[in-house]
């Protein structure tokens, strides 16, 4: 198994990452009028999740499950707001479901990596 050496080295991070830039290209389409609304609102929520990963990655075990804890709160209001883009028809049809698979993903990565941690001694 390949040694942590920083948040990069994450899986979840990873994934996170890049639902996050499928968000950014999605949300690009969005109208224009939904600049300060849902667009800012979907971009906040995605990239939230790999900011609170690597900021917990850097902190103490504790600290990083509560970490993991809060992306997995963002993951699941990005997935609210993806879910309402997608009934607003501000998305193609079917691009929300992908988007929804990998967030899924990432949450199970997310819960993984954190029953992974070892308490503190």
């Amino acid at each position: 198994m390949a040694t942590v050496k920083t948040y990069r080295d994450l899986i979840a991070w990873q994934r996170a990452m890049d639902l996050a830039y499928e968000v950014y290209l999605l949300s690009a389409h969005f109208p224009k009028e939904e600049l300060y609304g849902l667009t800012r609102d979907v971009r906040d929520s995605a990239t939230s999740v790999p900011s609170n990963i690597a900021e917990g990655q850097a902190r103490t075990t504790k600290d990083f499950r509560h970490f993991l804890s809060i992306a997995l709160g963002s993951l699941q209001e990005l997935e609210t707001q993806l879910l309402l883009a997608d009934r607003l028809r501000f998305a193609a049809a079917g691009r929300v479901e992908a988007l929804l698979e990998i967030s899924g993903e990432v949450a199970r990565l997310i819960r993984g990596l954190s029953s992974s941690l070892t308490p503190e001694a």
